[in-house]
């Protein structure tokens, strides 16, 4: 299904709508139970800002299930980005990101920290979260939980929980709208300009 601008433009392809996003979120949920050798010692850790929702979705899915609560925890790695530089005295190159707050109210030692991501892409944002996490202690062992893999990576990353594999090119983007953000459940593909000026 072709999603159109007011203008009639299109704007991007719906590769997952809200019934298929929860599905494919019952599903890692129920890979998670499986491979946990203790829920006891299984963390989720979202990372800003649509990692963030989908982590509470899928605590909310493993506690229906089991009826035990899995701890959670927020990380923002806006000063972990290989991409960001602000210098002192001046103003920075580029627009920087906003800064959130990071919230991991447990003790990390022990536990098996799962990141949660909206879209895998180059890795580095995860190794950037990584960098976060060990900051704030140190966990027995680092997962890597995403709604969407993209591809393209440049750094060797690799998920632990994927729900959908996307194969993409990079002229195209990967858009995530989830109804605690944006209003609405969808994944849409984004092709690129090109694409769109061909379509027109």
């Amino acid at each position: 299904m072709r999603v159109l601008n007011s203008a009639g433009g299109v704007v991007g392809k719906i590769v997952l709508d809200a019934e298929s996003i929860e599905r494919t979120l019952t599903r890692i949920a129920h890979e998670l139970i499986e491979q946990a050798d203790d829920l006891e010692r299984l963390a989720l850790v979202g990372i800003h800002c649509r990692g963030v929702p989908i982590a509470k979705r899928l605590q909310r899915l493993i506690a229906e299930r089991t009826g035990h609560t899995i701890a959670l925890g927020v990380i923002d790695i806006t000063f972990y980005r290989d991409d960001v530089q602000v210098r002192g005295g001046e103003a920075p190159l580029h627009p920087q990101p906003v800064v959130r707050a990071t919230a991991l109210d447990f003790p990390l030692e022990g536990k098996t920290c799962v990141l949660v991501d909206d879209v895998l892409y180059t890795g580095r944002t995860i190794r950037a979260a990584i960098e976060a996490l060990f900051d704030y202690g140190r966990p027995e062992r680092v997962q890597l939980a995403v709604l969407i893999d993209r591809g393209h990576r440049e750094l060797p990353i690799r998920p632990d929980y994927v729900g959908k594999n996307l194969p993409t090119s990079h002229r195209e983007s990967i858009q995530v709208r989830l109804a605690e953000v944006d209003g609405e459940d969808a994944v849409l593909l984004i092709p690129s300009l090109a694409e769109v000026a061909q379509d027109g």
